[in-house]
């Protein structure tokens, strides 16, 4: 079980820091799993992950603060919505996924800014 957590784990890693170059994939969320696998799997792993210089203040501060940095919220939702306005008015013909790419970026939105702002 141990092993599986892991492999799932660097998995969900991977999905986090390509996250954070890809405006539609999550980094946080991809970040937390780790955490939480890595924790359960690994002390050592999970000391690992908090302790990098990247990605550990991600976690840290959703975990201590439930906050997002100003400046994470302003760009996740600069790209989130540069990406969505793109692909509604040039890429996707079907009115009904175009009015569902609207919604999913309006309830992302939401949920970013539900959360309290880090101030740094």
């Amino acid at each position: 079980m141990k092993t599986l957590c892991i492999i799932l784990g660097s998995f969900s890693l991977t999905l986090g820091i390509i996250g954070i170059f890809v405006p539609l994939l999550p980094t946080t969320p991809f970040l937390l799993l780790t955490a939480a696998l890595y924790f359960k799997a690994s002390p050592r792993l999970y000391q690992w992950l908090l302790s990098q210089k990247r990605l550990g203040p991600y976690i840290r501060n959703y975990r201590e603060n439930k906050a997002i940095p100003l400046r994470a919220k302003i760009t996740s939702l600069l790209l989130m919505w540069g990406t969505m306005l793109y692909c509604i008015f040039f890429l996707i013909p079907l009115i009904w996924v175009k009015v569902l790419l609207f919604v999913i970026a309006a309830g992302v939105t939401y949920h970013i800014l539900s959360f309290k702002t880090l101030k740094k």
